[in-house]
Order: C-alpha cells, then sequence, then structure tokens
C-alpha cells in the first residue's frame, strides 16, 4: 500500500502522515531524507525528531533507499522535496538524471514484499514562480516526480489548512 501525502509547506503534511503511520503500525519506521546543510536545517531535523516517540525507529538515508530492506513494515519517508534536492545537487541540477536516479530509488524499496508507505511531498509548483532558472527547472522536477508517485499509489491526501483532502483512493 502507498500512500502520498501532499500539500504546501506548513499545510500539516508531516503530521497527517506521522498520525497514519501509527494508525497502521505500532512501531513505524521514519526515513528523514533531510542534510544537514545548515543551522535552520539542523533546527527542523531537531524538532522533528522530538515530534516522534520511542514507538519509531528513525533512519536519516538522503539518497540510497535501495541499501533499505523494508519489507513487512510500515515506513513514512518525509519529505520528497528534500529528497529529489539531494539528486539535484548532486547531478549538477540535471533534471532528467535526478528524475531517472530517484524514480529508481523509490521502485526499488516500493517493489519490497508487504510493505507500506507513507511518503510526504510538496506541492511546491502551486506556489510563487520560481524566480530562478535553477528553481524553475527544480520546480519541474518535483512535479513530475509528483505525478510519478501519485501514478503509483494507491491513495493521495491533498493537505489543505490542517485538512486532508482525499483526492484519490
Amino acid at each position: 500500500m502507498i500512500y502520498l501525502i501532499t500539500g504546501g509547506e506548513r499545510s500539516g503534511k508531516s503530521s497527517y502522515a506521522q498520525s497514519l503511520a501509527l494508525q497502521l503500525s505500532n512501531s513505524p519506521i521514519y526515513v528523514a531524507t533531510a542534510r544537514k546543510w545548515d543551522d535552520d536545517f539542523q533546527h527542523r531535523i531537531n524538532r522533528h525528531k522530538q515530534e516522534r516517540d520511542e514507538r519509531w525507529t528513525n533512519i536519516e538515508n538522503d539518497k540510497y533507499f535501495s541499501e533499505l530492506d523494508f519489507s513487512g513494515k510500515t515506513v513514512l519517508i518525509d519529505c520528497v522535496t528534500l529528497w529529489l534536492t539531494n539528486f539535484f545537487v548532486d547531478t549538477d541540477n540535471d533534471v532528467n538524471l535526478s528524475l531517472e536516479e530517484v524514480k529508481r530509488e523509490f521502485l526499488s524499496i516500493a517493489d519490497q514484499k508487504n510493505v507500506t508507505l507513507i511518503i510526504v511531498t510538496n506541492e511546491i509548483g502551486m506556489g510563487v514562480h520560481a524566480e530562478t532558472h535553477i528553481g524553475r527547472k527544480f520546480t519541474e522536477l518535483q512535479g513530475w516526480m509528483n505525478q510519478f508517485l501519485a501514478s503509483k499509489a494507491d491513495e493521495v491526501v491533498l493537505m489543505v489548512s490542517g485538512i486532508p483532502v482525499k483526492i484519490k483512493g
């Protein structure tokens, strides 16, 4: 089963996804995709860790999900936007290569036996138009990845002002 939780920044995606994971499992896995770019990111990482109690297994993996075995587990991946950023930066902003690599990594876990995936992503294309060429390229990458994930998901939820709106499933 694949759940995709999408929406704008601070729309309640992570809270909703964590609640869903705990409804589905007494011991979910949380995969944090953020790199510690600066003090602000470290603060966000620390805040997110504090939101999870001893029921959670926390894994920090910024790119290579194919290294992980989630068979029979409930796994929350938070978030696709930061995960994509890591590929985008590491490929010198190559949209096609980034998309190819991240799709391959996603499929490596989606195809595992009896895994439940809850994926958090952002609808960055619904916000302010990116000011830079690289920003516009990343927005395209995010949009294409979101479409791919939504096509694979059994259920898609759009978070709007803290309210979940089921749009698929």
